[in-house]
């Protein structure tokens, strides 16, 4: 169980809490690292075409829309610490294999392709267990400020990530960046395995005798029967396609069509992302002020028009396009992540964001395959405006909903 220390006031004063909150920070800056490094490997090393380097975007979240339903089922049978350590540990092995790949002179894009796919798929199962677990670790009360936490050090990764993979590939070449990634999944490992706090033992012993079909549609049945979850997948749906489009030949548009070297690329992403970093630290005051629902509309409102700026015009206008979507998004989801939380019961809770993320992580391949494809047909910049105007367009499926007359999100059923 976990202690507070006196020494140190809130979540970071719990050992458990720090421990899992070091692995995560450092295992999202490796993630942050190569979510850069992948595409210009493919980009400057390879040569790929666009299409190839939507296809890898494509790749990595392809396991959400396969392996996303019946890996909840899974995550509810068994106790979710050592399925977040496997995940991680499979994690490091495959990025691993992609600089000694590249050593040995037999790097190829179906390599990298693959290397995606089986990260995507350990991420999967990561995901979901995480989430799971960590109502376990931190009581009801505390997890918009466990959220909040978490999410603000994953955009400070974000931030940090893309310009570390520039300066890594500028001086040891692209590949250095995913050796980079392998290295922070080892480090989460060790910092997993000193958490002690375990779920109850009973509650993953009893779920494995239940029937996988059963299990997985007791989930969507959840997820379709409620009117809060299935307005939040449907929008996250949208918004992802949009985003996964445009994020995924973001890498192209600024070293082809704007010029940008490696080391500028990951300037320019870091300061992009180091709006999720603002949305993180005002999350709290803005579901205080407003309300989490309210809040939630808010942010989103002010995101979705941030990414017209991206094609408007050169390195800067990018930047500041990009810091307004992170911004919004991750203030955003830090409310919407919390209410899930609160909301669902722990005994469906990973087949729920299973059932959920089957279909708004799902859309992410489709959204990195429309950008690569439109964008080798249509033109990169083109292709930008195209993904910024359906963002816009998604506000309207929360502006349907019962969520516009609410102030706050229900804490549960």
């Amino acid at each position: 169980m976990s202690t507070r220390s006196p020494s140190r006031p809130g979540l970071l004063g719990r050992r458990d809490f720090r421990l899992l909150w070091a692995g995560e920070t450092t295992s999202m800056l490796g993630s942050s690292v190569a979510a850069v490094a992948m595409p210009l490997v493919a980009v400057v090393t390879l040569e790929a075409s666009t299409f190839a380097v939507g296809l890898l975007t494509a790749a990595a979240w392809l396991p959400w829309l396969v392996a996303g339903l019946p890996a909840g089922a899974w995550v509810d049978r068994l106790p979710k610490r050592p399925v977040m350590l496997a995940s991680n540990a499979v994690s490091m092995a495959v990025f691993a294999s992609v600089p000694v790949a590249a050593w040995l002179g037999a790097l190829t894009m179906a390599h990298l392709l693959v290397v995606a796919v089986a990260g995507g798929v350990a991420r999967v199962f990561f995901s979901l267990a995480y989430r799971a677990y960590l109502p376990y670790l931190v009581e009801s009360g505390r997890l918009l400020e466990a959220n909040t936490r978490l999410q603000g050090s994953e955009s400070a990764a974000q931030i940090a990530g893309p310009g570390l993979a520039g300066l890594l590939a500028q001086a040891f070449g692209a590949v250095s960046g995913v050796l980079a990634d392998a290295l922070s999944f080892g480090v989460a490992v060790l910092c997993l395995r000193s958490v002690r706090v375990r779920e109850p033992r009973g509650e993953a012993v009893a779920a494995s005798e239940r029937r996988m079909l059963a299990e997985i549609r007791a989930g969507l049945r959840f997820v379709r029967g409620d009117v809060y979850l299935r307005t939040l997948t449907v929008f996250s749906a949208v918004s992802n396609i949009a985003l996964m489009g445009y994020q995924s030949i973001q890498v192209v548009f600024l070293a082809r069509d704007l010029g940008a070297g490696p080391g500028q690329v990951g300037v320019v992403l870091a300061l992009a992302g180091a709006g999720g970093l603002c949305g993180a630290v005002v999350a709290g005051r803005v579901a205080g002020r407003f309300g989490t629902a309210r809040g939630f509309l808010l942010c989103e409102a002010f995101a979705a028009p941030m990414l017209l700026l991206g094609p408007s015009g050169g390195l800067a206008l990018f930047a500041v396009g990009g810091f307004g979507v992170g911004a919004g998004i991750v203030a955003s989801n830090i409310m919407t992540s919390t209410f899930r939380q609160q909301y669902c019961p722990k005994d469906l809770f990973a087949r729920v964001t299973a059932s959920t993320s089957a279909l708004n992580y799902g859309a992410v391949p489709l959204g990195g395959l429309l950008g690569g494809a439109l964008g080798q047909a249509i033109g990169v910049r083109e292709t930008l405006w195209l993904m910024a105007v359906l963002q816009l367009g998604s506000i309207g499926v929360l502006l349907a909903s019962p969520i516009r007359r609410l102030r706050d999100l229900p804490a549960g059923l």
